[in-house]
């Protein structure tokens, strides 16, 4: 009877697993149709990276955060900046329409060559780069392993320094085996329009996300699985990569404008960018009173003079 009981338990449970699995895929089937590639897909040497170009002028390149996609960028931002600047906007690996480069988590290292090789695809040899939070992670890792090839650096609530608490119970399930056989597709499946609605909510305070944004950023392809377990190695490889990166800022050498709301409580100013200034000679850093970890969208007039700045030190403008 046991052994009746057990084979049924073991039947039931992979019937219950199938489900999830063809539920999960619908639902990426959904947000892909409902989000198609915005651009072009390359081929950086057998990577796909999907990148969006739009406007002329000199360069620029800007790297989405965490969990984002290239739509954060193109929902006013890029659109603004090409009016005076050849603006690429590119998926990071595993987000967006750009693949992963491995299976467990690429490094902002990585990250950076792969971006830098896609912009050069496209004739940007030398770019002003700007990224914002975890992008702006991405961007530090280009200036300090190839400083040749940017311009002009533009760090927006850029992770920079090391930092003491621990990693978001959500992330430390979702980057375990466990939890991306498990979790990350019950995630996929059932997560509904309500609590996705709030995860992009609750990136903003003490502001609130303009009208329009939650239905232009394509929130349900980062829910996809293979970008929901990307996402988790590189946010639960962070700090290691940080701790090793933030050593090599004095070897930045290009134009570098900072910008960090002082109301930030994802990606403390203090911790961060208020450090990041001294450790780049002739870095300047413009805290944004009671911006919180957004400015790129409730405080684009600065992040465009940043940019507007580091364009002309680099003698772009």
């Amino acid at each position: 009877m046991a052994f009746k009981l057990f084979i049924a338990f073991i039947v039931l449970a992979g019937i219950g697993a199938l489900g999830v699995h063809l539920r999960a895929s619908h639902r990426e089937a959904q947000a892909e149709r409902a989000y198609p590639p915005e651009g072009r897909v390359l081929d950086i040497d057998g990577t796909a990276v999907h990148a969006v170009v739009m406007g002329s002028g000199p360069d620029l390149v800007l790297i989405h955060g965490a969990s984002g996609n290239t739509r954060d960028m193109t929902f006013s931002l890029a659109p603004r900046l090409a009016e005076t600047y050849r603006v690429i906007v590119l998926d990071r690996p595993g987000l967006g329409y750009t693949d992963r480069l491995n299976r467990d988590g690429t490094s902002l290292v990585a990250q950076a060559r792969l971006l830098k090789r896609a912009a050069q695809h496209l004739g940007a040899e030398r770019p002003i780069v700007m990224g914002q939070s975890y992008g702006g992670a991405v961007a530090l890792a280009w200036a300090a392993h190839h400083p040749s090839d940017l311009a002009a650096l533009v760090p927006v609530s850029a992770v920079s320094n090391t930092w003491t608490t621990p990693l978001d119970p959500f992330y430390r399930v979702t980057s375990s085996w466990w939890g991306k056989l498990l979790v990350v597709p019950a995630i996929t499946a059932f997560v509904t329009e309500a609590r996705i609605e709030s995860a992009i909510t609750s990136v903003f305070p003490p502001q609130s996300p303009p009208a329009g944004y939650a239905d232009h950023v394509g929130a349900p392809l980062t829910l996809r699985r293979v970008s929901m377990r990307a996402n988790a190695d590189q946010r639960a490889n962070l700090l290691a990569e940080i701790t090793a990166l933030h050593r090599l800022y004095g070897q930045i050498s290009v134009p570098t404008e900072i910008v960090h709301g002082t109301a930030d409580t994802t990606v403390g100013l203090s911790i961060h960018s208020a450090k990041l200034v001294d450790q780049i000679e002739g870095a300047v850093l413009t805290p944004l009173e009671g911006i919180g970890h957004m400015p790129h969208h409730v405080a684009e007039d600065d992040v465009v003079a940043a940019i507007d700045r580091a364009a002309a030190r680099a003698g772009l403008r």
